[in-house]
């Protein structure tokens, strides 16, 4: 059986969420280094992590606007080369100051990949591969995470980290090339792609639709920002983002500081919860695309299928902070983390794939609002550790904090309602079929 040539762009999108991440956790690796280097002290590393958290989230709904709005081939390509650029620049900041300023505009730049990815399922994807899909994505960001660990530790012990964020930056520049040359914004335009695997997409995926508004009264933004759907997604998304989010930046320090580990052992014991996020994201895409199948053929309403999951992954995340909070070893305080990481990425595909339902052609935008708010949770969290540890002298508020937003998050997802698309006129093809 030939190989689906949409699996190519998969590919394509699941290594792009590698460098995703590689290019973002660098810093984490390089922090001791980065501060010895600058004089930073740790509230100011926390505004460093903090400052990419920003951009990032600013910049999130205006990225999927343009993704909409000019396809995601050009935005892709466009934004992995500035993001690039930034990470290049990483290297020669030489205070503070430039150091914020340049770690803003690499999160600015950053921004538009996964709702410009998103755009691209929606034109794509079928209905019934989507969340696997999004969930083979997601896991490519946690794998990027467990690799650059180690990786990069051990490059940067032989480099520098300086030279590192170089070589990170010529990485992607050959990414954004490949994907311009490549990649077309609708299968319909695409000459590699066989007559019957378009058809095959056309009939599956959702119907594509203008982009005026059902009330031609009100704009886009209007719309979301009146929406329940994309409130409740994007609170939900914050609790997300705010425990991932210390997986990234501050559970490598601490482990150093708490157990007294070398740099290169804290990288392993890092890596594995981000190995098990990538395997939460499988087993939530797959679960999704199971429950929405089988709920489609029995009643036609298959919004539990990215409810269960996510709800589920909640209540695990819950758990594991609270247990890695009182670990007495590395491994432990690990392993419970990695509970605690593969429930958080369970919930990405069942949100992500709620974005698109809602959104459709303006999933760009929609998943844009959601990472937004999502990425607020990452720049709290950057800040919320460091000051809470220096304010109460222990860590326990920080994960009781964690905990708390995790359970508020299971409550959100029964307001979520994905079968509810953005505009009220539109239905989705596929839920009566």
């Amino acid at each position: 059986m030939p190989i689906p040539m949409r699996s190519f762009l998969v590919a394509a999108t699941f290594l792009l969420s590698v460098l995703l991440y590689v290019d973002r956790v660098c810093i984490s690796a390089a922090k001791n280094e980065v501060a010895s280097d600058l004089s930073l002290s740790d509230q100011q590393m926390g505004w460093v992590f903090a400052a990419f958290s920003l951009g990032y989230a600013l910049f999130q709904t205006p990225s999927g606007l343009l993704a909409d709005r000019l396809g995601p081939r050009r935005v892709l390509a466009g934004i992995v080369a500035v993001w690039s650029v930034f990470t290049g620049l990483t290297a020669a900041v030489g205070s503070f100051a430039t150091m914020l300023l340049v770690r803003f505009c690499f999160g600015a730049g950053e921004a538009g990949a996964f709702p410009g990815m998103a755009r691209a399922m929606y034109s794509w994807i079928p209905m019934q591969e989507r969340g696997i899909v999004q969930g083979i994505n997601f896991s490519g960001s946690r794998i990027g995470a467990a690799l650059t660990l180690p990786l990069i530790t051990g490059l940067i012990d032989q480099l520098g980290w300086r030279p590192t964020f170089v070589i990170l930056m010529l990485i992607g520049c050959v990414w954004s090339v490949v994907w311009l040359v490549f990649f077309r914004d609708d299968p319909i335009d695409t000459p590699w792609i066989g007559e019957s695997e378009k058809e095959y997409i056309l009939a599956n995926r959702q119907t594509q639709t203008s982009d005026r508004t059902s009330d031609e009264n009100h704009s886009l933004l209007s719309l979301i920002v009146r929406s329940g759907n994309v409130r409740a997604l994007s609170a939900q998304y914050f609790a997300s983002n705010f425990i991932f989010f210390f997986g990234l930046t501050w559970f490598f320090p601490q482990l150093m500081t708490r157990y007294g580990l070398t740099g290169m052992q804290a990288s392993l014991f890092t890596a594995m919860p981000m190995v098990c996020g990538a395997i939460g994201n499988w087993v939530a895409g797959w679960w999704v695309d199971r429950l929405y199948s089988r709920q489609r053929r029995s009643s036609g309403r298959w919004g539990w299928s990215r409810r269960v999951p996510a709800i589920t992954g909640f209540l695990l995340a819950a758990v594991g902070i609270v247990g890695s909070a009182y670990a007495d070893t590395p491994l432990a305080s690990s392993l419970w983390f990695c509970l605690c990481i593969f429930g958080a990425d369970m919930t990405l595909s069942p949100s992500w794939s709620t974005c698109v339902d809602i959104g459709r052609t303006h999933a760009g935008v929609v998943s844009g609002t959601m990472n937004m708010a999502g990425n607020i949770g990452s720049f709290t969290t950057s800040l919320a550790f460091p000051y809470l540890l220096d304010w109460t002298g222990s860590s326990i508020a920080f994960f009781y904090i964690a905990a708390a937003l995790n359970i508020a998050a299971i409550g959100l997802w029964f307001r979520i309602d994905p079968m509810q698309p953005l505009q009220p006129d539109e239905s989705l093809q596929g839920a009566k079929s």
